[in-house]
């Protein structure tokens, strides 16, 4: 009997010890599954990379503060200059080495041409533009120009011209030569004679000045008047883009130090036309009198200009009839008096 009842209480021992032993197993689930949450789960680190690949890295979008001032420096570099200066236009114009001189003849540009037709020559047009208390010879329809006060803008100095003993010159503002080499080679028939005689590249000028000038670009010549340099820059700058017309490295560094000096310098957009025939400053009417022909000597008539250019280089010009070197072939209106 009692054997019976130790054996009841063995067996209720053994269930309750099971049943202690399940309810501590089911308590202690949770800590293992926290465990392996914490150390597994990859939810957390692939929210953090997808952030990260969504929002760019400096290096890759450029927005930084120091990458944009880098960008806006080379935009500064490349073109810095304000819109509607003559440093913005010259920025437009192509820099590099200067072209021969093969095959240049300023002939080829037909200086003196009566390219608008008013039946003037362009000498004459200039001189109606460009000087003032004007006279002018009575039977040529108000086109050629006797006397006239000229305010010579790189000299800076103001002095009466007179035809019969004329100290007066009309600049290509770009050389002839020097748009040759500088894109003008190519130029058909036409443009050439157009470039020649295109108000906005001729002013009247002084002889002395004109000739020491010569081909020279602003490089190697700048008007004496330094207040007239930022305007004969501009003025340059406006030819050569006009014409498509290229710069020298030198010549491009010179510009852009005289317009350095020049307080953003608008691009020369002034208008340069030609007044009609009989039209100018204070214009009057008068017969010319023509200097006496001069018998030529037999030493004289071995001198021979084959045009303008040549007199001009010699020194000889202006040339009158009777002179040594006079030829009708200089003289084209038939006055007496050839390459003025």
């Amino acid at each position: 009997m009692l054997s019976s009842s130790r054996r009841a209480l063995a067996a209720l021992a053994a269930v309750l010890s099971l049943g202690l032993l399940s309810g501590c197993a089911e308590d202690a689930q949770p800590a293992i599954d926290t465990a392996s949450s914490s150390s597994a789960d990859p939810k957390p680190t692939r929210e953090a990379t997808a952030t990260s690949e969504e929002t760019p890295s400096p290096s890759k979008s450029g927005d930084t503060d120091e990458d944009r001032e880098s960008e806006e420096g080379d935009e500064g570099r490349a073109g810095s200059s304000a819109t509607g200066t003559a440093s913005a236009m010259l920025d437009e114009l192509t820099v590099k080495g200067r072209a021969p001189k093969t095959g240049y003849n300023g002939e080829l540009f037909k200086w003196r041409s009566d390219t608008d037709h008013n039946g003037c020559d362009t000498r004459n047009d200039v001189l109606r533009r460009d000087l003032t208390t004007i006279t002018l010879k009575a039977g040529t329809r108000g086109c050629i120009v006797l006397a006239g006060i000229l305010a010579d803008p790189y000299a800076g100095e103001t002095y009466d011209f007179d035809r019969s003993a004329n100290a007066v010159d009309i600049d290509h503002v770009v050389a002839r030569s020097n748009a040759w080499q500088t894109g003008a080679f190519n130029f058909d028939e036409e443009t050439l004679k157009e470039f020649g005689n295109d108000p906005l590249n001729l002013l009247a000028v002084s002889s002395s000045l004109n000739r020491q000038k010569g081909d020279g670009d602003a490089a190697t010549w700048l008007p004496p008047n330094k207040s007239y340099r930022c305007e004969y820059v501009a003025r340059q700058i406006a030819v050569k883009h006009k014409y498509d017309l290229w710069v020298v490295p030198a010549e491009k560094d010179a510009m852009e130090r005289v317009l350095g000096n020049c307080d953003d310098q608008p691009a020369f957009t002034e208008d340069a036309d030609w007044p009609g025939p009989g039209d100018g400053d204070n214009v009057t009417t008068k017969e010319e009198t023509r200097p006496a022909k001069q018998k030529s000597s037999s030493s004289s008539s071995s001198t021979f200009f084959e045009n303008c250019t040549a007199a001009r280089e010699a020194g000889a010009a202006p040339v009158r009839s009777g002179d040594p070197g006079y030829g009708s072939h200089l003289d084209r209106d038939g006055d007496g008096i050839a390459c003025e």
